[in-house]
């Protein structure tokens, strides 16, 4: 099992301070930093404002070495896929092959309307096409080109350059849908992730995906199952609720579908995930300003679980 640390940089965060997170990540032994795309802040201003998901992972790709980098994930209302392809693949060489992309439908339509990005009400098609252009255009042959008519994109001698470093290029697929989101992820991902649900769907949508893979006839065995939870933990009670305080959440709810409370407490719930079957937690940080935290997480609770 491993452990990745998963932000959310539109509630607040300048690129140093993601800077600052990336690094102690690494530094500390987790596997990876993930970060949310969106451009508008949720319940808070935000300030210093937000900053774009790629063009802050292709920094943190020179200034990291060894973990793993991505988005959890992009909207498919954002980004035209052949540019997103360039956009990935170009980041992935910068990182010497350490980028995941995480792809979904998008949901706030808030932040669409801020920006004037279109928001149509169906969604689930332009990411079924999204993940056949992007995978169609890293797996052309160099010196073929790569075509595609879909009802959302359409694509003509598309050279598909340039390639990731990685090849296959992992690919997550999330959701809570019950049959379409598990067979794209059967189809098209090497993770499926599942987010801030409880633990009866979560279990629920990996058995979902494992069925839609044989389905298939392919191997579940060959996708990486995953949750992600905010987590807010501490050496004491106190210490526990001073971090739930700090990031607006009521100490004694919170203990309720988090990762949440004393050591042991965490511990005992990344446990049961994984007898659900996760073989990866993405642990949702708040407060960006707490290293603290994450040293006390990867000192005290992992060796714990």
């Amino acid at each position: 099992m491993d452990f990745r640390i998963f932000t959310e940089p539109q509630q607040g965060a300048s690129y140093s301070d993601l800077l600052a997170v990336a690094q102690a990540t690494e530094q500390l032994g987790f596997d990876g930093f993930f970060r949310s795309d969106h451009y508008l802040g949720m319940g808070l201003d935000g300030l210093p404002g937000p900053t774009d998901a790629w063009t802050t992972l292709a920094g943190l790709a020179r200034e990291t070495s060894r973990i793993r980098l991505g988005t959890l994930v992009s909207s498919v209302t954002f980004r035209h896929p052949g540019i997103l392809a360039i956009q990935v693949a170009q980041v992935d060489e910068m990182s010497c092959g350490r980028i995941e992309l995480g792809l979904g439908t998008g949901w706030f339509e808030a932040e669409h309307k801020a920006l004037g990005i279109p928001f149509p009400h169906k969604r689930f098609g332009q990411l079924e096409e999204q993940l056949e252009i992007v995978s169609g255009l890293w797996s052309t042959p160099v010196g073929e080109t790569f075509n595609f008519e879909g009802r959302h994109y359409r694509l003509q001698d598309a050279p598909g350059l340039p390639k990731p470093v990685q090849s296959p290029l992992p690919i997550i697929v999330g959701g809570t849908g019950p049959t379409r989101t598990p067979a794209l992820a059967a189809r098209f991902a090497a993770e499926f992730n599942i987010a801030f649900k409880d633990e009866t769907t979560i279990g629920a949508r990996f058995s979902a995906v494992r069925e839609a893979a044989e389905s298939i006839g392919r191997d579940p065995a060959s996708i990486t199952y995953s949750a992600a939870l905010t987590c807010a933990v501490g050496r004491t009670e106190a210490d526990y609720r001073r971090r739930a305080e700090a990031i607006r959440r009521d100490p004694d709810t919170f203990r309720h579908g988090n990762i949440a409370g004393t050591a042991t407490e965490a511990a005992d719930t990344i446990g049961r995930l994984r007898e659900l079957g996760a073989d990866r937690v993405y642990l949702q940080i708040l407060d960006l300003h707490d290293l603290d935290h994450l040293a006390f997480i990867a000192d005290d609770v992992i060796p714990v679980v």
